[in-house]
């Protein structure tokens, strides 16, 4: 709480801190010179750091509806809609969530600078340790911003120091290679200085597992394994952080700073930082949000879920057409709503035949906005998201979950990745990626009551850890990095969002076979990724939109049109 209470505080002291994102903007010398005197002035700044809109996530982080990371990927569908990253339309000026990652992350880095170039002031008020730590701290943040200007647009201009105007002006990309040694320094640093965990009442922001987990990701982006094995395995010798007991309460916002948080941002209704408008109602069914609902989770994400064998459901004989979330790891109810389960107070049924639903609320059946049978609009593909949300969400559209940037269950599978990618397979790889499995089984991860993982091919195991990544952290923002990494956005987006047909009558035709859900069962990739194209009975389902992603460019985003134009000399991206 003194955290949320500082952070609005810190806004105080934003005024004096760089403006300098690249849209240009110099930074003001003389705001400077009554600052950085004293560990108070210090603290406000690097809470300023923590800023939401620097740590983009959900929907309206960065002010308004717009997009977040779980949009431009297969995990996630707007009705029958596209977006710019989706519909092969991007470009250097038509996508507001492009302009505000490469504006907010420049900014957040000229904070750092700021930030680095000023604290000598507060020396002689500081001790060594908290000096340093502020050090740490700056060093920390400007690292992870770097690491995502260079994991998005590939070069991008390196400075650390404040700019004048007309050095501004002037900046050319460096090298992504060259940055990401940087940024490595900074982590290094990081993790030497920055604590172990925070002490009762202090302010908590990044630590040295944060410093570790941090880098194993960017290291793992660019492919560099052996420097992400070392970083992930560095986090977990620290002995900190271990993995919270139930999946899906995790999420929930009533659990806070939960020990499996490595590095997380709080939100608070009550300080003005909760998840509100479109961060809410795009998520909610039409029983709840009547018509604001728009995002789903897509048919795609949902056949990806494993068994209860541990097999795909095209190789399990355990998989139920009939009754799609039966046999299916538990993360596939925690994530998407189960069929007639208790959602937010109604019996969620998207069947078509279910024009009345049952109110648990109201103790009555009432009109079922979430079926064709009265909403034409409802349940475009019958999937609704539940991950993370209760009636904390729905009793006033706002909610408090945590942030969470960067948890254990990511730290262990990271290692796990980079040593099969090493192609160093051990009984630690299979413990690191038994331990998040069995969680979801809520047994340990030596008992023999879960699916428990033995292979020890790298190509098997390759598929294996995948999908796992992708039962675990749907809707957490990391699936588009998975997919540009592993070089397979160029297949799994290309893919056709499927839902159900359009009309009642449609829905109704096929619900006397037996089947009115998902006509079929789609093949499993070797990523895990279901191919819906050569599935049986297409005329049962329709095809809502057909998602485009060019090889030749979208691995990269295009450098924001207005930054070119000021600045010839940035250049843009190949083939934008």
């Amino acid at each position: 709480m003194r955290l949320k209470k500082y952070i609005i505080l810190g806004v105080a002291g934003t005024v004096l801190l760089s403006c300098n994102n690249l849209d240009l903007q110099p930074l003001s010398q003389a705001s400077t010179e009554s600052w950085f005197t004293d560990k108070t002035q210090v603290e406000m700044s690097l809470n300023t750091l923590y800023l939401h809109q620097f740590w983009p996530m959900f929907k309206n982080d960065f002010g308004g509806s717009i997009m977040s990371l779980d949009e431009p990927t297969d995990d996630w569908m707007n009705r029958n809609t596209l977006i710019v990253f989706t519909n092969g339309t991007l470009n250097g000026d038509n996508s507001t969530f492009i302009k505000n990652t490469w504006s907010y992350s420049y900014k957040a880095i000229s904070r750092c600078n700021t930030i680095l170039e000023n604290i000598d002031k507060a020396k002689l008020n500081l001790t060594t340790e908290l000096y340093e730590r502020y050090i740490a701290d700056a060093k920390f943040v400007r690292a992870c911003m770097y690491s995502r200007l260079i994991s998005y647009f590939g070069d991008v201009v390196y400075f650390t120091k404040d700019l004048s105007l007309e050095e501004a002006y002037s900046q050319v990309r460096t090298p992504k290679t060259e940055i990401l040694a940087h940024i490595y320094e900074d982590f290094d640093y990081a993790a030497q200085k920055l604590p172990l965990t925070y002490k009762g009442t202090e302010i908590k922001r990044a630590t040295k597992g944060a410093a570790y987990g941090m880098k194993a990701r960017v290291a793992l982006f660019f492919k560099d394994y052996t420097v992400a094995r070392d970083a992930a395995k560095n986090c977990m010798d620290l002995g900190t952080y271990e993995l919270y007991p139930d999946f899906g309460e995790l999420f929930l916002s009533k659990t806070k700073n939960s020990v499996e948080t490595v590095l997380g941002i709080p939100r608070s209704t009550e300080y003005g930082t909760p998840l509100n408008g479109g961060a809410i109602t795009a998520y909610l069914s039409r029983n709840i949000t009547s018509p604001s609902a728009t995002a789903s989770p897509s048919w795609d994400l949902f056949c990806s879920y494993l068994c209860t064998d541990g097999k795909p459901i095209d190789e399990s004989p355990l998989y139920d057409r009939k009754n799609p979330f039966m046999n299916r790891d538990p993360r596939c109810a925690a994530t998407i709503v189960e069929f007639n389960s208790n959602y937010l107070g109604f019996n969620y049924t998207p069947h078509p035949d279910s024009a009345k639903c049952w109110s648990y609320k109201e103790g009555k059946l009432v009109t079922n906005k979430d079926s064709k049978g009265s909403d034409q609009y409802a349940s475009y593909n019958g999937l609704t998201l539940r991950k993370g949300i209760d009636e904390d969400w729905s009793d006033d559209l706002m909610a408090d979950n945590d942030k969470l940037i960067l948890r254990y269950a990511d730290v262990l599978l990271m290692y796990a990745e980079a040593k099969i990618e090493l192609n160093n397979i051990d009984q630690t790889v299979l413990d690191a990626m038994n331990k998040v499995r069995a969680r979801a089984y809520k047994v340990d991860y030596t008992s023999n009551l879960y699916p428990k993982i033995t292979e020890t091919s790298q190509a098997k195991l390759r598929t294996i850890l995948r999908t796992e990544r992708r039962m675990e952290f749907a809707f957490e923002g990391l699936r588009y990095n998975d997919i540009i990494r592993w070089k397979i956005a160029e297949k799994v987006m290309n893919y056709t969002n499927y839902g159900l047909p359009t009309s009642l009558t449609s829905c109704k035709a096929y619900v006397k076979s037996g089947y009115w859900f998902i006509p079929g069962i789609p093949d499993i990739d070797e990523n895990g990724c279901p191919d819906f194209s050569k599935m049986a009975n297409l005329s049962q389902c329709r095809e809502l939109s057909k998602r485009v992603f060019d090889a030749n460019k979208h691995y990269l985003w295009p450098i924001p049109t207005a930054d070119i134009m000021v600045n010839p000399g940035l250049g843009q991206n190949p083939n934008y």
